[in-house]
């Protein structure tokens, strides 16, 4: 990955390509947080000529490295004023790589036109697409299938990107050329559409995979790497047999699911959406419970739904998304829920923000918890565009605060994922200080605090939680700027040799001595890039806080309340 493409939007569209050498062993998050941080105002508008859309797969994407094909865009988001990064699997990374390019930087604003940007190794064009304006991202990839074939890979915005919502998503097409994939949070699809980009098409004709410094080196320690993912029970046998929606029993037993709107922690009708079920539904109509999003991806934890008369639906949804669009909203319908995410993944909208949004709605009165047709309604409001439809896809906190509702699970204007953070602490430290808003993904303290990996912390204690999410942050900033699916970690905490190997991958593919240390450094860094982007934003301590009534209001079954105290949150990043 030795170039990056510079893409100036505006009344003459424009593009430049130089080389990435400043960027040297920097990928995914890494970039993307160095380029937003160092190119970006932090006092710009985010859906402003000033803001930046940046794109880069991982450090080894585009490698034979196994699970490596995770690939981030960044920006100033929309929703919470700061910086995001959100990052997806499919094969978009894995194509970007193999052309050659580090980075897309996507700078200026729309003219009026909507494009398309054409990226293969030799050339870049940028054409005008006014003919996808109104499309979902299903039709809008079916359209460019037509004239770009099944050999590319596709990202997108849908209606939600081009009408600039908070919510709203980027879609990656996954192997089956299905935008299934989504760089979700932080209503990075809104930057991506006040560019007046459509879409991208990346094509990898004629060229071949990134090659390791050291052959020899980088085959035997991704053997190792495989093998050590395949051992272990989670990335082995959990996640494989009935994806990420295993939690839900998990989480629903340990009384940190959040239900309608955050009231309570155990759903009554977890069973009948667990991944056991999932998985089972799935195989009867002739689906499947196991599946890659992207190639080389050894842990397999997606799959294809089916409706009930055996057409395709959707990709197996998640658990977050069967989280936020089930218990949270009272539902217990594995169709509904669905349904819901083809929504979702065809009009561009993040499921997370968006579950949480129509829990909001509920609660406030607009539809009664439990309505499975009133949800569908609601998504297709926020897909048309309507008055309420504005307002329910710039997000829950935007949606609390029209209708008057104090329960507004977020951080930073970002909704909170599908762990109450009142029985299950370690959560609600990365929750409140993450530089990204609430987000799971950034440390996630769920795998020690209730699957006892890399150790075990009590989970409804406020002790040792400070120091549980600033490891977990600080590495998984360092994950995020690899390629590899944060999936592996795992594996990786509770294995010494697959850590190892993990180390060695990097090392001889980089032709460096890659250490524990140095991986230690890369999250420091990352992070140190995005606090500063953040208070130059005018995000101060007191937006590293939960909504106070987490701290007042106990969650039932456990009684809990969040404990961590202010003076204790502001120590996370003292190292």
């Amino acid at each position: 990955m030795s170039k990056i493409l510079r893409i100036k939007m505006g009344e003459k569209p424009e593009y430049s390509v130089s080389d990435a050498v400043a960027y040297a062993g920097l990928g995914g998050r890494a970039l993307t947080s160095r380029i937003v941080s160092e190119e970006v105002p932090p006092l710009c508008h985010p859906l402003g000529e000033e803001n930046k859309l940046v794109i880069a797969p991982g450090l080894l994407s585009g490698s034979a490295a196994a699970i490596s094909g995770r690939i981030s865009v960044g920006c100033k988001s929309p929703l919470t004023g700061g910086i995001k990064e959100a990052n997806a699997g499919g094969q978009a990374a894995q194509v970007l790589a193999r052309a050659g390019y580090a980075a897309i930087v996507l700078e200026g604003a729309a003219n009026g036109d909507l494009y398309k940007i054409v990226v293969s190794k030799d050339d870049v064009k940028i054409v005008k697409a006014n003919e996808l304006r109104g499309l979902g991202n299903y039709d809008t990839v079916e359209k460019l299938r037509r004239e770009h074939g099944d050999k590319v890979a596709y990202m997108s915005i849908g209606q939600a990107g081009e009408m600039k919502m908070s919510a709203a998503s980027i879609a990656c097409t996954d192997m089956e050329v299905r935008p299934t994939r989504h760089c979700g949070r932080g209503g990075v699809g809104a930057v991506m559409g006040s560019k007046g980009v459509k879409a991208i098409v990346i094509d990898d004709s004629g060229c071949k995979n990134r090659q390791p410094a050291d052959e020899e080196k980088f085959r035997a320690a991704n053997k190792e790497f495989v093998a050590g993912l395949k051992k272990n029970p989670t990335t082995g046998q959990g996640l494989p047999a009935y994806g990420t929606n295993v939690l839900v029993n998990v989480i629903n037993e340990a009384g940190g699911f959040p239900t309608r709107n955050f009231s309570t922690g155990q759903f009554e009708g977890a069973q009948k959406i667990s991944g056991e079920s999932l998985a089972e539904l799935e195989i009867k109509r002739g689906g499947s419970a196991t599946h890659g999003c992207h190639r080389g991806c050894v842990i397999q934890c997606s799959g294809t739904y089916l409706d009930k008369d055996g057409n395709y639906l959707t990709k197996q949804p998640e658990y977050e998304t069967v989280w936020a669009n089930g218990a949270n909203c009272g539902i217990d319908d594995l169709d509904t829920i669905a349904m819901l995410d083809r929504l979702y993944d065809d009009f561009g909208l993040d499921t997370i923000e968006m579950g949480a949004t129509i829990g909001v709605a509920m609660e406030a009165g607009v539809i009664e918890f439990g309505d499975r047709q009133g949800a569908i309604s609601l998504v297709k409001e926020a897909g048309a565009g309507t008055p309420l439809g504005r307002i329910l896809g710039s997000g829950a906190a935007v949606t609390a605060k029209a209708f008057g509702i104090e329960h507004a699970p977020v951080v930073k204007g970002q909704a909170m994922p599908a762990y109450d953070p009142r029985p299950i602490q370690g959560i609600g430290v990365t929750y409140a200080t993450s530089p990204m808003g609430a987000d799971h993904t950034a440390g996630y303290a769920i795998a020690t605090n209730i699957m006892k990996v890399g150790g075990f912390v009590e989970p409804g204690q406020p002790e040792g939680q400070v120091d549980l999410s600033r490891a977990l942050q600080i590495t998984t900033a360092a994950v995020d700027s690899t390629g590899f699916c944060l999936f592996i970690a795992f594996a990786v905490m509770d294995q010494p040799e697959t850590f190892g190997a993990m180390l060695d991958l990097i090392s001889s593919f980089t032709g460096t001595n890659f250490t524990a240390d140095d991986v230690t450094q890369l999250g420091k860094n990352v992070l140190s890039w995005e606090r500063k982007f953040n208070k130059e934003a005018g995000l101060t301590s007191a937006h590293d806080r939960l909504p106070m009534y987490f701290k007042r209001e106990a969650l039932m079954p456990h009684n809990a309340v969040f404990e961590v105290s202010d003076a204790e949150l502001d120590t996370v990043f003292n190292w």
